[in-house]
């Protein structure tokens, strides 16, 4: 079985002999595009500054992005902080009000973002809006977001498929799905960050879960892994082959009910995400021996 998957990012020297042929490639897209169909990007998500100053992506790199791979390559965007904020962050336990984000939700703000995007458009495969943990003084009712973020939401072009994903578990009902269908929406499967299994999730609403979907596959511990690992992300030291084989039941499943999903790998996770998604394509060849699409 063929499993559109990629990693988290992909800067990491430490795949030297994993993913790339030196340390510091000359492009470390264009190599890594030898190897994998598509890629999560992350970095234009932090975008929201002391001052309410917002930064968008820089029109030479995004051109570069796109000449340096494949026509059948997609991206994977995650689409500004500026604009799903409630709040600027808040560091440690400073005291004081939270100070509102002027730009949280904001229509013309989307449409700048996927205009500065445009040498990437036919190439986008899917744009994410991830929210943070929305506690009551962020948000004080799930309705209310569901009300803002829906009227937002059809506010948006047409031409890309847009993904949500919500830190709230308990919002994760089908209300929740129900709203995702009828706005057009699709749900992102986020495994690690204290969220309930994926896969509990995916069984309980497995009827619900249409089109498409991502999943991306990030550790519970994120602090304790960097420091376990060094930040060297070429060894796995936590395996998690039960979730792996997981993976794979539940991938085959969403393509079996035709729902199209795509698998996004983080260091985080195991350890070195390439290593995992060797694992990952082994599980699965051999569930699948003759599976062959």
């Amino acid at each position: 079985m063929d499993i559109q998957i990629g990693t988290c990012s992909w800067k990491y020297e430490s795949w030297q002999g994993l993913v790339y042929s030196s340390g510091k490639p000359a492009n470390y897209l264009h190599e890594y595009s030898q190897h994998y169909r598509t890629v999560e990007v992350d970095q234009w998500f932090w975008s929201l500054f002391a001052g309410d100053k917002v930064v968008l992506p820089k029109p030479a790199v995004v051109r570069e992005y796109a000449a340096s791979v494949p026509g059948d390559f997609t991206f994977c965007v995650k689409a500004p902080n500026s604009i799903t904020l409630t709040h600027h962050y808040k560091k440690g336990k400073v005291p004081g009000p939270l100070q509102p984000n002027p730009y949280f939700l904001s229509v013309d703000l989307m449409h700048r973002f996927l205009d500065s995007l445009e040498p990437l458009h036919p190439k986008l495969g899917a744009v994410i809006f991830q929210f943070e943990y929305l506690n009551k003084q962020k948000m004080p009712r799930p309705g209310e977001f569901f009300d803002r973020f829906g009227e937002f939401a059809e506010q948006l072009p047409s031409d890309f498929p847009y993904f949500v994903e919500l830190r709230n578990a308990k919002w994760l009902n089908s209300r929740y799905f129900d709203f995702l269908a009828e706005k057009c929406l699709y749900h992102v499967f986020l495994q690690g960050y204290y969220m309930p299994s994926i896969f509990d999730l995916y069984r309980k609403h497995r009827e619900k879960i249409q089109g498409k979907s991502v999943i991306r596959l990030h550790g519970p511990d994120r602090k304790g892994i960097e420091e376990q690992t060094g930040k060297d992300w070429s060894r796995i030291v936590t395996p998690k082959d039960q979730e792996i084989r997981n993976l794979v039941g539940m991938v085959a499943d969403l393509r079996l009910r035709h729902v199209e999903p795509c698998v996004y790998v983080n260091n985080h996770f195991e350890g070195s995400a390439p290593r995992t998604i060797e694992k990952i394509r082994q599980t699965a060849a051999e569930k699948y021996p003759l599976d062959a699409t």
